[in-house]
Parts: structure tokens; sequence; C-alpha cells
């Protein structure tokens, strides 16, 4: 599967056919269908579609053709043997948009061609080779806002191997008995593809744990070749596709199906997150707006509380500050018929000292008020700030969950149109594909993917 991080990577798939399957493969590739099951295929640009080798008749009637001719032969065949084979190449649709699109990637496919010629030995045995590049990539088109098309190249041809046909032991000529008879260019799938012995530094076959020889996977040599060749060819900004996918084992439509289904999965998980994060800001833009509005009515209160008190303690702070330096500067002289001391400790003093003691106690009073007032004006400052956050915030998760639920609602579309059993059997397919795959893989480099991370009729991007 595609990783999405914007790293470049050569892939190259491989699947096998008999005669009663290669039909729909023909039908396809050719594009001899009035509708596809792809709805991505644009057939007006289907004459942009280019044949490195073009068929002049059938599939099946040219290899007929060639077995007629001797020119291979279907010695020693089951019924049921796959005598078909087709390569994918491809890379991520991305590659070729941003390097000059469709010339660019005839100029890429017209290389990977030859790759192709070498892989299957010769031009002889290739059947069909086409460049399609009818086929919209709907994730990228969505992102950049114009229409983007996937390239990618098909190569059918018969798979074969030369076989060596011994003298019989009962040969007359007792020299003859073993030695080669004749070669013959033999149709063999399995054989064209059997991996091979692992070798060590010295040529020697690589032994595992279980003591028999770790072999070579075959499709990991295949991605080998694809990728070393292309580099070879000035290629330079690639890399290997990715090891360990079991994409190969998918037909396109199962692809699609199962991308799509990943896609309405997270898109459903990201609809649902953003509906509990807008549940959440909702509750918390009431709340906050609930605050605002409690704040808004103590710090009227306060104000009020301020404007009838403000001409007093203003008042006060003048008497207190200029008028009230000490206990004695208040007191007046004594009268001719009353003793200083007593008129000071029995009548004025308490008196003056009680007036100084309320003022201050005021004075700080009106303090208090005024640091109160400063913190609501503050506390009121920034509630209605966090309020105003949260508005656009909330407004901007209404629009992206409004465009999630859009989205949503044209992948349940595509899960009608695939239909629903259809998926559901390609999900558990390929559910079984996958232990299968991971009982059977081999020590050593291990099972090695045929696709990497990218699709051959689509872009998983």
């Amino acid at each position: 599967m595609a990783r999405n991080d914007g790293v470049d990577r050569t892939v190259v798939r491989e699947k096998g056919y008999q005669r009663s399957g290669i039909g729909l493969r023909e039908r396809h590739n050719e594009r001899k269908n009035e509708s596809y099951s792809n709805p991505d295929i644009v057939p007006e640009r289907s004459k942009l579609n280019i044949h490195f080798k073009q068929p002049d008749a059938s599939y099946e009637s040219v290899l007929n053709h060639m077995l007629n001719d001797k020119t291979i032969s279907d010695r020693g065949l089951r019924d049921n043997a796959k005598v078909f084979g087709e390569m994918v190449f491809d890379v991520n649709t991305a590659y070729f948009d941003s390097r000059g699109g469709y010339d660019f990637a005839k100029d890429f496919f017209t290389e990977a061609y030859r790759c192709a010629v070498q892989i299957v030995g010769g031009e002889q045995y290739i059947i069909s080779a086409v460049m399609h590049a009818d086929e919209r990539n709907r994730s990228l088109s969505d992102e950049l806002g114009r229409d983007v098309y996937h390239y990618h190249l098909h190569v059918v041809y018969v798979p074969v191997v030369v076989k060596e046909i011994l003298w019989s032991k009962r040969c007359k000529d007792p020299a003859l008995r073993g030695t080669v008879k004749k070669r013959i260019v033999q149709i063999s799938h399995s054989k064209k593809w059997k991996s091979p012995p692992m070798l060590d530094d010295e040529g020697r076959p690589v032994i595992g744990s279980n003591g028999k020889p770790v072999l070579e996977n075959s499709y990991s040599l295949l991605q080998d070749h694809f990728f070393e060749h292309m580099e070879s060819a000035g290629f330079y900004d690639l890399q290997r596709g990715e090891r360990g996918s079991d994409d190969v084992h998918l037909s396109v439509l199962q692809l699609k199906t199962r991308k799509e289904q990943e896609r309405l999965t997270m898109l459903r998980e990201r609809s649902g997150q953003a509906e509990k994060a807008l549940e959440t800001l909702n509750q918390e833009q009431t709340q906050g707006r609930e605050k605002v509005e409690q704040l808004s009515q103590t710090v009227e209160q306060y104000e009020e509380r301020l404007e009838r008190l403000a001409p007093k303690v203003k008042d006060v702070e003048q008497l207190v500050g200029m008028n009230v330096q000490s206990t004695e500067e208040l007191l007046p002289e004594a009268a001719a018929l009353e003793t200083g001391k007593h008129y000071r400790s029995g009548k004025a003093f308490d008196v003056v000292d009680k007036l100084r003691k309320w003022l201050l106690a005021l004075y700080r009073k009106y303090l208090d008020l005024k640091q109160d007032y400063q913190d609501l004006r503050q506390k009121y400052a920034r509630e209605a700030k966090a309020r105003d956050y949260y508005e656009e915030r909330t407004w901007t998760l209404e629009k992206e969950n409004d465009s999630l639920k859009g989205k949503s609602r044209d992948l349940d579309r595509v899960r009608l149109a695939l239909g629903g059993e259809t998926v559901d059997n390609a999900i558990e397919w390929a559910k079984d594909r996958e232990m299968a795959a991971l009982a059977a893989s081999s020590p050593g480099r291990g099972a090695v993917s045929r696709t990497g991370e990218n699709r051959s009729d689509w872009d998983a991007r």
C-alpha cells in the first residue's frame, strides 16, 4: 500500500492466467468494453493510450498461432495450466504529474517495455504491451483541484522456459542415452517464476535452520530487476518498491474496493471525531457564554457601586491624605476653664482616633474595590476573547464536518455502485490470502510482494 510519505517507488506486479480467464484482461487492456467496473476510466482519453506492441488478433488467437508455428510448445501442460502472464509496471501518479505528465510517462514506459522484453526472454513472446493514459486519479485530482491521470504499462506475454529433451534409455545408440536430444521453448508459468536457491558470497547455497536451502523469492527478483533497469537507464529519482505488501493477490476491482473501504472507514472516524469535537466545543461555548454573561453582570454591578462610591472615596482619599497626618494636629487649644490634659484624653482624642480609623478603613475598602474592578475587567476581556475563539473554531469545524459528511456519502455511493456483497467477499478473500501468504513465507529474505505500494489501474494516493 502507498505510504503517503512523498517517496516515488517502482513496482511491477505479475499474475498468470488460464485460457478461460484471459478474455476479461484483453477487453480491459485493449479497451474493448462499452462500460467498465472501474469508474475512473475516461473513454474520451483512450485514444492517448500507447501500444508498444499491438496484437493483430485476440490474445488466444496469437497464442494458437505461436503454437502452430512451433515457436513455443505446450508439451506436458495440463488443461487448466496458466498459459498467459501479465506484468503491470507502475510508479505512483504524483511522480509523473510533477515531471511533465503524459510526455514523461511515454519516455519512462518506453524504457520499461525494454525491461519487459528482457524479463520474458524476447519480444517474440510478448502478445500486447499498452500504456494506459485514460484512468483518472480521483484522490489526487480532488486534492489538486484539476484532472490528474495515472499512467502505467500492461504487458501480456507467454511465460516460457527452455526445456532439454534427453535421449531415453531405450535409444539404440548407447552413446546418445541421457544426452540432449533437442531443446524446446515450453510454456510454463510455474517454472518461469520458480524461486532459485539463495547463494552466499562464495556461490554456495544458503541453508536455513530447517536444513533446507533458502530460496530467493522470484517476485522479489522481479522488483529488483525493474528498479535496477530503470536506474541504469537514468531514472535516478526512484526507490525500489515496498516489500511485504500482499496487494499482488488482489484484482483491480478488489484493490479499489479495499482502498475505498479504508478511505470510508477513515472518513467516518474523522467525521465521528469532528462531531465529538464539535459537541465538546458547543458545550464549552455555551459554558463560556454563561461565564461571560455572569461576569458581565458582576462587572456592571461593580461599575455601578464604584460610580456611587467614587465621589465619596475621592473626598475621603483627599481628607485622609491631606488632613489626617496626626492626632495632635486635629486638636484645638484647651479652653480657659479646662486643662489640656483633660480635654485631650477625655474628649478630643477618642473622637479623632475613631474618625481616623474609619477613614483609613474606608480608604482600604476603596483600594480593594478598585483592584477587584480591574481584575474583573481583565477576566471579562479574557472570556470575551475565548468566546470569539470558540465561535470561530466552531464555525470552522462545522464547515469541515459538512465536507466530511459529503465525502462519506460519496463513498457510500461507491459501495452501492460496486455492490455490498462484492466488497464483503473481496475483504474476506484478501484476509484469507494474507493468512495463506504469512503461513507460506520462507526464511532468509522472506516473502516479498509483487506489488509494493501502488496500483496498476489507479493510485492508492
